[in-house]
Parts: C-alpha cells; sequence; structure tokens
C-alpha cells in the first residue's frame, strides 16, 4: 500500500507487516475533514487488498487521537498533505445533502474499517470525541493512554452520533448503558471506559506505542487466515441465532482445517515447538 503522508494522516509500514496510521493536524486535534476521510477510505481499502499488511494501527499525535470534526475544515480550509484521491463536494448544504454526505463519505470510514479482515488496533494517545470516538469503537482492540477522554457527547451540540456510533455503543455496552452514555452526554476518562468494557487496556502514555506495537506484533504473527476467518465470525454471531452461527463457523472452518497454517499448527504442537504460520504470506 501508499505509505506517506496524505490528507490529514501518515502511513508507515511496519514489521511484521503493521500499516501505522496516524492523525497528523494536532493543532486541530486531528479534526476529520471530508477529503481526510475520503483518503482515510483508500487508504483503508488498499490496506485491505494489500497482503504485505497484516494489522492495522490508528492513532493521533498531540493531544488528540481524534476530537471529532474540524468544522472549519467544511468550509474549505486545507489540510497538508498529499491526496490521494481527488476532492468532491462534501455534501450537508441541504437536508438531502447531509443524507448524501454522511451515507457517502462519512459513514464509509467507519464501514470500511468494521469491514476490514485484517485485525485493527486503536492507540488511544488523547481526547476521542464524536468522529474519533466512533472511529475507535469500529476497531477491534483499543488501548488508551492514562488521561485519554473519550465520549461523544453529540447532544451538547443538539445533533446525533451519525457515523454509527449508538450502533457500536449497543454492541459494547447493551441498550440501557448505552442510553445512558449518550443521553447524558457523558465524556468518560480512560479508567473508566476501561471499566466500561470500551477499552481492552490502558497503559502509561509514554509506553503507548511500545504496548501498541508488541499486541500488533503479536496479533501479525498469529494464523492470519483462522484470526480473518474468526474475525468475521466473532462479528457476525453477534447478529446470528444459534444454528445460524454453528452453520457459519462450520463454512469458515472448512476453509481453516485444510490451510497449511493448520498443519503447521499441528505440527508444531507434536513437535513441542512455536508455530511459525503464514508461510503462504512470504
Amino acid at each position: 500500500m501508499n505509505e506517506g503522508n496524505f490528507t490529514g494522516f501518515s502511513v508507515e509500514m511496519r514489521d511484521p507487516g503493521i500499516a501505522w496510521f496516524q492523525f497528523t493536524t494536532p493543532e486541530r486535534l486531528n479534526g476529520m475533514t471530508a477529503a481526510i476521510k475520503r483518503d482515510l477510505v483508500e487508504a483503508v481499502t488498499q490496506a485491505q487488498m494489500d497482503n504485505e499488511v497484516r494489522v492495522v494501527v490508528f492513532t493521533g499525535s498531540g493531544r488528540a487521537f481524534c476530537a471529532g470534526d474540524d468544522l472549519k475544515g467544511y468550509q474549505n480550509v486545507q489540510v497538508e498533505g498529499e491526496p490521494l484521491v481527488p476532492p468532491i463536494h462534501h455534501g450537508h448544504d441541504n437536508h438531502i445533502g447531509t443524507y448524501n454526505g454522511l451515507r457517502t463519505i462519512s459513514q464509509r470510514v467507519n464501514t470500511a474499517i468494521r469491514s476490514l479482515d485484517k485485525l485493527t488496533i486503536a492507540a488511544i494517545n488523547g481526547v476521542a470525541i464524536q468522529t474519533g470516538f466512533s472511529l475507535a469503537l469500529s476497531c477491534d482492540f483499543r488501548i488508551a493512554a492514562a488521561g485519554a477522554r473519550m465520549g461523544s457527547a453529540t447532544l451538547r451540540f443538539g445533533l446525533l452520533p451519525d457515523e454509527g456510533g449508538q450502533y457500536l455503543l449497543v454492541q459494547l455496552l447493551g441498550v440501557a448503558k448505552t442510553m445512558d452514555f449518550l443521553m447524558r452526554k457523558r465524556i468518560v476518562t480512560a479508567e473508566e471506559a476501561l471499566e466500561l468494557g470500551l477499552l481492552n487496556q490502558v497503559v502509561e502514555k509514554d509506553d503507548l506505542v511500545d504496548e501498541t506495537m508488541a499486541l500488533a506484533t503479536e496479533l501479525a504473527d498469529g494464523p492470519q487466515v483462522s484470526m480473518r476467518l474468526l474475525k468475521r465470525s466473532v462479528y457476525n454471531a453477534a447478529e446470528l441465532n444459534w444454528d445460524q452461527a454453528l452453520d457459519e463457523i462450520a463454512s469458515k472452518t472448512a476453509i481453516s482445517d485444510h490451510h497449511s497454517d493448520a498443519g503447521e499448527g499441528v505440527r508444531a504442537f507434536l513437535e513441542k515447538r512455536n508455530a511459525r504460520f503464514n508461510d503462504w504470506l512470504d
């Protein structure tokens, strides 16, 4: 996939197969614009289709992970970086324009992240609000630095969590806790988010990159085919009944059982050594 500095973020490949996305407008608290979102969709699509990419990490720079939409950015303010895709109108100029802007641009970022079969990590270095919060919730794992704060809080402006935040929170918290979280406009500390179940881990700020890389490396060294099939199966299981879930995992097992990684896993067990997966990627 393309590495470099794009509209509002950079992409760097790190061994073993980790695509490191970093938001690069700290002076705007890494606020999102339509142009940033369109480039993110393209870059995430590239990550999906590139066999060298095994794990995708998102993190911020400065004080914020991403503090929501940059409203000034919707007034044609230029953001530094080399565009991956040509600009288009952002919508939001009338009722149908808002609908189209959400469905065509804003919501596609989280859809693209959720649709990745590669595992994803949000390394939340600071404030994650609204757009940034829903992007983090779209990832499979979330690690936050102590002192980070996060929430939706759209009702503080009379707005809605229109990029899928309500759906993601219901999956993580359930209906009752989501109602409390959104209606009371809660912005919580990393420690509170961990207690709620919104985070997997809280670490010291200076350890965030190292801890994220350790997790990303662990995931990247695992059997990629089975892990990708299992990721999709877990998300599917949240919306299937028992018989459907059994049939779904059986169809995926028909692939994983006959993959070279499964043979290596059995040999490694019998030989009492660590498995060396992913020869198909070499």
